[in-house]
C-alpha cells in the first residue's frame, strides 16, 4: 500500500512540477515576442492557457482522489471486526447439556442436594414434570395437606403464598409439587420406584 501511495505523489509532484516549469518557458519565450504579437494572439493564448490549466487541475484532483480511495480501502481491508449481539456464542457441549442426575433422587430436608448419582446419593432440585411440563417446586420442613387434590395444585401453581394454604410445618420432610402431582418425602427415594410420577432431572449447571 506504501510503494502504491508513492508512486501516485511522485506522478502528482512530477507533473505539476513539470507543468509551471512549462508555463515558465512559455511565459519567458512571449516576453521577447510580446511585442510583435497581436491583441488576437494575446487573446488565444491567454484561452489557450486557461483550458491546458483547467485539464491540469482535473488531472490532479483526479489523482489525489484516487489516492485517498486507496488509502480508505486499505483501511477497511485492514480494519477488525467487531462482534456483534447478533452473532451467536460458541460454548462447549458440557455447558450446553449440564449434566443430569443419574439415579434421580427425592428425599427429606436432612438429604444434601446435588447431582445424584449411585456413589453419591444426592437429593435432585431441578426436577421437572413431563407430563404437565412444569418445575416442581420443592419446601423444606414441610408436608402436604391430606385435603390437596389436583384442582388445587392446577389453580395454584406455582404461587406460594397461595399453596401454604395447605401446608404443614414437618420437622425433616419435603413437599414435592407439579401442576399434576405432588409428594411429601421424608426417606430418601429412587424416583424410579414411583411409577406414577413423570419427574426428571432438568440438568445442572456446571
Amino acid at each position: 500500500m506504501a510503494d502504491d501511495l508513492d508512486e501516485l505523489l511522485d506522478e502528482v509532484e512530477s507533473k505539476f512540477c513539470r507543468t509551471d516549469v512549462l508555463r515558465g518557458e512559455a511565459s519567458g519565450g512571449g516576453a521577447g515576442t510580446g511585442s510583435y504579437g497581436t491583441a488576437a494572439a494575446e487573446r488565444n493564448r491567454s484561452s489557450n492557457s486557461v483550458m491546458r490549466r483547467s485539464k491540469e487541475d482535473d488531472d490532479i484532483e483526479g489523482l489525489i482522489e484516487d489516492i485517498f480511495h486507496n488509502v480508505r480501502f486499505d483501511e477497511e481491508m485492514v480494519k477488525p471486526r467487531s462482534h456483534t449481539s447478533d452473532e451467536p456464542t460458541i460454548r462447549s457441549s458440557i455447558q450446553m447439556s449440564g449434566k443430569k442426575c443419574c439415579p434421580v433422587y427425592v428425599g427429606g430436608s436432612k438429604a444434601p442436594y446435588g447431582i445424584g448419582t449411585n456413589l453419591s446419593q444426592r437429593t435432585c432440585d431441578h426436577l421437572r414434570c413431563t407430563a404437565c411440563d412444569f418445575n416442581v417446586v420443592i419446601y423444606d420442613d414441610y408436608q402436604w395437606d391430606t385435603s390437596c387434590d389436583y384442582l388445587f395444585f392446577r389453580n395454584h401453581m406455582p404461587e406460594f403464598s397461595r399453596l401454604q394454604e395447605k401446608m404443614i410445618r414437618k420437622k425433616g420432610t419435603r413437599a414435592y409439587a407439579c401442576q399434576c402431582s405432588w409428594r411429601s418425602i421424608k426417606e430418601l427415594t429412587d424416583l424410579a420406584s414411583d411409577q406414577h410420577l413423570h419427574w426428571v432431572c432438568g440438568k445442572h449447571a456446571e
